[in-house]
C-alpha cells in the first residue's frame, strides 16, 4: 500500500480545523556496525530502536506512502504543542475582547500522591503557559467526603471556574464514594468528561453538547493528524475502561469508524486486532500488541504507559506502552511513542475543552438577546379586575425564567415556584460585561388616585421585551402591607400591566420587610435597654457586666474596639483602662430628647402615632413617650435600598445614629453593640426578589422606602444586577416615587450619587386627569366619584395645567436626560385632549410625547412608548447632579426648593437651623439632601396645583439618616404611621378555602 508522507500538521480547534507547519525533530541514520536505526535529535540522547528500517518522526502527511518507507512516529508533544499555541492566541483574543478575562482550571486533589503530584504540575504548566488560570485546590488525606463534595460545589459557584478535575485516584484515609465525587462535578464544568451527563450524551452521539473525555480526544486528534479518514474504517479497541477505552469507542463510531472493543475476554484477540484500520490500545499491560497483531498499514495509538525494568536507565527502569513499539514500527503506517504520544494531548486536550467552555462563556456574557418564552394575554373588554387579570394567567417557574435570563442555578434561591432570590455573587461574575440602558420612569404631581408610574413602567418592560425583543428588566419597590388593607391597595401594576403572582408580590413576598420590622425594633429595644441599665448600675459594675471576664481573662469584641477606635482609645487590653475611660466606653448617656429611633410594624395603625413605653413596675419609673412607624419609615429599609454590597451594607447598618449623648455627639447602632447583629438579620434581605411580569419578562422587586422621608426608589443592588444580566444592548427600567420634584430628583442626586450609575431616559407620566386637576379642575379625593369636567372633553383646563408638565420636564432636563412623556390614557380621555398634550409636551423640551393604553392592551399599548425610549436612549446625555454635596446644607436645601420646586427661597425654622448646626458640627454636612415634603404640590402647601411661584417654602425641621446616607428637611408635617379609613381595603379580601385563591386584592 502506499503511505502519507509528512508536511504539515492539521488540529481541530473547536469548530475551526486549522494547520500549522511542523518542523522535523528527529532524524534517522544506520549505524554500519549492528545495522540498527539511531534515531537523533538536536540536544537529544540517541534512540535506539531494534529494526532493520529506519524510524522517521513525522506528523500530518498529504500523500500516501510507499510500503518501503518508514513508520510515522506521531508525535503527541509536537502537535501538542502546536495546538498550545493556538490556545494562546484563543486566550489572548478573548482578553482582547473583555480585558482581564481568564479561562479558569481548577484541580481537586486528595492527598499526597506523588505521582499524582507530577501530574498536576504539568497542567498547572500547561494552564499557565497558556495564559489561563490554573487553581490548585490541595485537601489533606482525611478529607471526608462531605467537605470534598463542599469543596466542588463552591468550585461549581465560582465563575471563573470554567473547568474542573478531580484527580484520580483519591489519596484517602476516608471512605470516599469516587463516582459521587465525579458527579458532584457541574456537567457544563466537567472538562475531564466524566461524569454521567457527558458520558450519556457521548454515548448518543451529542458530541456538541458534552465534553468530550480529554484522552480519547487527543487520541482522536494524533488519528486525524496522520491524514486518515476515519469514516468507514475498521476500528478497534483495546480496552473498555471509563476514562479512556469506552468514551474511545464512542467518539470513533460517532466519526463513522466500525468499531469493536476488546477486553479481557475476547477470544482471538489477535486476530481481532490485525483487522483493525485503526487500533487504540489501552488494557495497561507492558507491550502485549505485538507487531504480528498488526494489520500492515494501521494507524496504531498506543494509551499504555508501564514501568519495565532497564539495567541502562540510571532509574533501573525505563517507561514503555501497551504496544511492542519497535515490532509496530515494522508494520503499521503511523504509530504513537511512549513516551510523547498520547500524554502530552491529553494535557492539551485538557487545556483545550476549558478554553473552549471559556469562550463559551463569553459569548453568553456577550449574547444580545435573551432566549425566553414570553406569555400570551388574553385581553378581556371590560378589563376585569386586577387579581381577576393576575389569577388568569399562568406564570413561568421562576427557576425556567431564571435560566432564560442568565442566571446560573447556585445563584438562585427559590421562594416556592414563583419568586427567587438571586445572588449578589451575580455581580461579580458579571463584572466585565457593559451595563444596558438605565430608564427611571416619573410623574407629573399626581392627583391622590395615582397617575399609573407602576403601570406604565410595567407596561414598558412587556412592550420591550415580548413586543420588541429586547432584553429588559423592570426593578420596582416593594409594597408595605399597610396601603395593601388600607385604602390605596397594592403597587403590582394593573390591568394588563401587572407583576405576578399579584398577591405575592403584595403580601409577604420572601420576607425583606419582617427582616427590616426585626432588626429595626431589635435596635429600638436596645436603646432603652441601654438607658435602663446605664441608670441603676455604677460605672464599675456596667464595664464589668460590658466586658465580662470569661475563662479567667477579659476581651474586647470586635464591635468594641470599634467603640474604642471612636473614643480615641488605643489600649486593647480592658485592665487597662482608666476610670475615666472605662466611663466613657460603658455610657452613653444617651439624651432622651433626641432619640430618633421608633419601633415600627408594617400595619397601619394611627392609634401607635404617640404611645408610652416602660410603664411596667419592673421598670422602675423609666418611661417616655414614644411612637411606632410603619416599617417601610425605617432608616434600615432606605439602608437596604442604597447600600452596594454586604459589606457596605454592615458599615451602613453600623454608622445609623439613634440619638445624641448629652455632650452632643452622635450615638450610633455601632454604640450599642447591634451593627453586627442587623446585618445577619439582614443578610438575606439584601439579595433582590426575582418575579415576572403578566407577559413573562423579568422584575426585580426589591426594598420599598418612603418617598418623602426617604428616597423613595428601588434597590440601587437590584439595578446593578439588572444592567449586567441585560446586557449592553437590554434595558432596566426603574420607577422613583411620587412627582418628579420628589422621587426623580432623589433617584439622581441621591440614588445616582451612591451607585454611580448615569441613567439614559426619564419617562415622564401624565395623565389628562391630572393636567385637569392642575389647570383647576374640582379637587380630587381618593374613594368618591370624580366630578364631571374629568369625564368631559375640556381642552382648556387641560392645557392650563400643563403648567406643571413643563415644570416637571424642566425638572428633569436640569440633571441633562433626555424626556419621554408617556399619556397614560383613559377611556374618557378624548383624542383632542391627548393629542393636546402631545403638542405641549414637545413645545416643552421632551424628546417625545406618546399615548399608551398598556393598562388596558398589555406591551401592545406601549409599543409606541418603548420604541420611543429606545430612540430616546441613543441621544447624548450630559448627566450632572443639581448640587455639589460640598455646600453648605442650607444651599443644597435651597438649590432644590428654587430650581425643582420653583420657591422664591427657604425659610428655616429655629429648630431646623438647631438641627443643621448639630450635623454640620457632627461631620454631616457632606450627605445629599432627601426632602420631605407633599407629594400633591410643588409647593409645600398640597392645595396649590399647576407650577405655583411666589412662595417661600418653610424648613420646620432637619433630621439624619446618615446609615442611609442623607440629610431630611422637613417641610410641614409628615406622618410616618398611616391610619385605616372609615373602609379600608380588608373588606374586600378573602380566600377561596377550595382554590386556595386569594380575592379582592387590587
Amino acid at each position: 500500500m502506499s503511505r502519507p508522507a509528512l508536511l504539515t500538521s492539521a488540529v481541530t480547534f473547536g469548530h475551526l480545523r486549522r494547520s500549522f507547519p511542523v518542523r522535523p525533530r528527529a532524524f534517522a541514520s544506520t549505524s554500519s556496525k549492528d545495522g540498527r536505526a539511531e534515531v537523533q535529535g538536536s540536544g537529544r540522547r540517541p534512540i535506539n530502536y531494534l529494526s532493520h528500517r529506519t524510524a522517521t518522526t513525522v506528523h500530518i502527511p498529504d500523500k500516501l506512502r510507499t510500503d518501503d518507507m518508514p513508520a510515522q512516529v506521531i508525535s503527541g508533544k509536537e502537535i501538542s504543542a502546536g495546538i498550545r499555541a493556538k490556545l494562546r492566541e484563543e486566550v489572548q483574543k478573548m482578553q482582547e475582547e473583555v480585558p482581564g478575562y481568564r479561562p479558569g482550571l481548577a484541580v481537586v486533589q486528595v492527598g499526597n500522591d506523588e505521582a499524582s503530584n507530577v501530574y498536576i504540575r504539568m497542567k498547572m504548566k500547561a494552564a499557565e503557559e497558556a495564559g489561563m488560570n490554573g487553581r490548585h485546590i490541595k485537601m489533606p488525606q482525611d478529607t471526608t467526603q462531605n467537605e470534598l463534595v463542599t469543596q466542588i460545589n463552591q468550585l461549581n459557584a465560582d465563575p471563573g471556574v470554567h473547568g474542573m478535575i478531580i484527580q484520580l485516584p483519591l489519596d484517602t484515609t476516608q471512605p470516599i464514594d469516587s463516582h459521587l465525587v465525579l458527579n458532584t462535578i457541574d456537567p457544563a464544568k466537567d472538562v475531564d468528561g466524566l461524569h454521567d451527563v457527558n458520558s450519556a450524551k457521548l454515548a448518543r452521539g451529542n458530541l456538541s453538547d458534552c465534553f468530550v473525555p480529554c484522552t480519547p480526544r487527543g487520541c482522536l486528534e494524533l488519528i486525524k493528524s496522520t491524514g486518515t479518514d476515519v469514516d468507514g474504517k475498521n476500528a478497534v479497541v483495546v480496552g473498555r475502561s471509563k476514562i479512556v477505552g469506552a468514551p474511545m469507542s464512542e467518539l470513533l463510531t460517532w466519526n463513522h469508524a466500525t468499531v469493536t472493543v476488546c477486553h479481557s475476554h475476547t477470544k482471538n484477540l489477535d486476530q481481532v486486532c490485525r483487522e483493525a484500520d485503526i487500533l487504540v490500545v489501552a488494557i495497561g499491560r507492558a507491550q502485549m500488541v505485538k507487531g504480528s497483531w498488526i494489520k500492515p498499514g494501521a494507524v496504531v495509538i498506543d494509551c499504555g504507559i508501564n514501568s519495565i525494568p532497564d539495567a541502562t536507565k540510571k532509574s533501573g527502569k525505563r517507561l514503555v506502552g501497551d504496544v511492542d513499539y519497535p515490532e509496530a514500527l515494522e508494520v503499521a503506517s503511523a504509530v504513537t511513542p511512549v513516551p510523547g504520544g498520547v500524554g502530552p494531548m491529553t494535557v492539551a486536550m485538557l487545556m483545550q475543552n476549558t478554553v473552549e467552555n471559556a469562550q463559551k462563556a463569553l459569548q453568553k456574557y456577550k449574547a444580545s438577546v435573551w432566549n425566553i418564552s414570553y406569555l400570551p394575554l388574553r385581553l378581556k373588554t371590560p378589563v376585569p379586575s386586577d387579581i381577576e387579570v393576575a389569577t388568569a394567567q399562568t406564570p413561568k417557574n421562576v427557576d425556567d425564567l431564571a435560566r432564560e435570563i442568565g442566571l446560573q442555578p447556585h445563584e438562585v434561591d427559590l421562594y416556592g415556584k414563583k419568586k427567587a432570590k438571586v445572588s449578589l455573587s451575580v455581580l461579580e461574575r458579571l463584572k466585565d460585561v457593559p451595563n444596558g440602558k438605565y430608564v427611571v420612569v416619573t410623574g407629573i404631581t399626581p392627583t391622590p388616585l395615582g397617575e399609573g408610574k407602576s403601570t406604565t413602567t410595567i407596561g414598558l418592560t412587556q412592550a420591550l421585551g415580548a413586543h420588541l425583543k429586547k432584553n429588559v428588566f423592570a426593578c420596582v419597590r416593594q409594597p408595605s402591607q399597610g396601603p395593601t388593607f388600607g385604602i390605596k391597595g397594592g403597587a403590582a401594576g394593573g390591568g394588563y400591566s401587572q407583576v405576578i403572582p399579584m398577591d405575592e408580590f403584595n403580601l409577604h413576598l420572601t420576607g425583606d420587610i419582617h427582616a427590616i420590622t426585626a432588626a429595626n425594633n431589635l435596635l429600638a429595644a436596645a436603646i432603652d435597654t441601654r438607658i435602663f441599665h446605664e441608670s441603676t448600675q455604677t460605672d464599675k459594675a456596667l464595664y464589668g457586666r460590658l466586658v465580662p471576664t470569661k475563662d479567667g481573662a477579659r476581651k474586647f469584641s470586635p464591635i468594641q474596639m470599634r467603640r474604642l477606635e471612636k473614643l480615641g482609645i488605643t489600649k486593647t487590653n480592658p485592665d487597662d483602662l482608666t476610670e475615666e475611660e472605662v466611663a466613657d466606653f460603658a455610657r452613653l448617656d444617651i439624651d432622651k430628647s433626641t432619640i430618633t429611633w421608633q419601633r415600627v410594624m408594617d400595619t397601619n395603625d394611627r392609634y401607635l402615632r404617640k404611645i408610652t413605653i416602660g410603664q411596667s413596675p419592673t421598670e422602675k419609673g423609666i418611661t417616655r413617650e414614644t411612637n411606632f412607624d410603619i416599617t417601610v419609615a425605617s432608616e434600615i429599609m432606605a439602608v437596604l435600598a442604597l447600600t452596594t454590597s454586604l459589606a457596605d451594607m454592615r458599615e451602613r447598618l453600623g454608622r445609623m445614629v439613634v440619638a445624641s449623648d448629652t455632650k452632643g455627639r452622635p450615638v450610633t447602632a455601632d454604640d450599642l453593640g447591634l451593627g453586627g447583629a442587623l446585618t445577619v438579620l439582614m443578610k438575606d434581605a439584601i439579595r433582590p426578589n426575582l418575579m415576572q411580569n403578566l407577559e413573562g419578562t423579568p422584575v426585580f422587586v426589591h426594598a420599598g422606602p418612603f418617598a418623602n422621608i426617604a428616597h423613595g426608589n428601588s434597590s440601587i443592588l437590584a439595578d446593578k444586577i439588572a444592567l449586567k444580566l441585560v446586557g449592553p444592548n437590554g434595558f432596566v427600567v426603574t420607577e422613583a416615587g411620587f412627582g418628579a420634584d420628589i422621587g426623580m430628583e432623589k433617584f439622581f442626586d441621591i440614588k445616582c450619587r451612591y451607585s454611580g450609575l448615569v441613567p439614559h431616559v426619564v419617562v415622564l407620566v401624565a395623565t389628562v386627569r391630572a393636567l385637569k386637576m392642575h389647570g383647576g379642575g374640582p379637587k380630587v379625593t381618593a374613594g368618591a366619584p370624580l366630578p364631571r369636567e374629568y369625564k368631559e372633553e375640556n381642552i382648556g383646563l387641560v392645557e392650563a395645567g400643563c403648567s406643571n408638565l413643563r415644570k416637571q420636564i424642566e425638572n428633569a432636563l436640569h440633571f441633562g436626560i433626555p424626556v419621554v412623556v408617556a399619556i397614560n390614557g383613559f377611556a374618557t380621555d378624548t383624542e383632542s385632549e391627548m393629542q393636546a398634550v402631545i403638542k405641549k409636551a414637545k413645545e416643552f423640551g421632551a424628546f417625545d410625547a406618546v399615548i399608551c393604553s398598556h393598562w388596558a392592551n398589555g406591551g401592545a399599548g406601549a409599543t409606541d412608548l418603548a420604541q420611543a425610549v429606545e430612540r430616546a436612549s441613543q441621544q447624548s446625555s450630559d448627566f450632572h447632579f443639581l448640587y455639589d454635596v460640598k455646600l453648605p446644607l442650607e444651599e443644597k436645601i435651597e438649590a432644590i426648593a428654587k430650581k425643582i420646586y420653583g420657591a422664591d427661597g427657604i425659610e428655616l425654622s429655629e429648630q431646623a437651623q438647631a438641627a443643621i448646626n448639630r450635623y454640620k458640627s457632627q461631620g454631616f454636612n457632606d450627605l445629599p439632601i432627601c426632602m420631605a415634603k407633599t407629594h400633591l404640590s410643588l409647593s409645600h402647601d398640597p392645595e396649590r396645583k399647576g407650577a405655583p411661584t411666589g412662595f417661600t417654602l418653610p424648613i420646620r425641621d432637619v433630621r439624619a439618616s446618615v446609615g442611609a446616607g442623607f440629610i431630611y428637611p422637613l417641610v410641614g408635617t409628615m406622618s410616618t404611621m398611616p391610619g385605616l379609613p372609615t373602609r379600608p381595603c380588608f373588606y374586600d379580601i378573602d380566600l377561596d378555602p377550595d382554590t386556595e385563591e386569594v380575592k379582592g386584592l387590587f
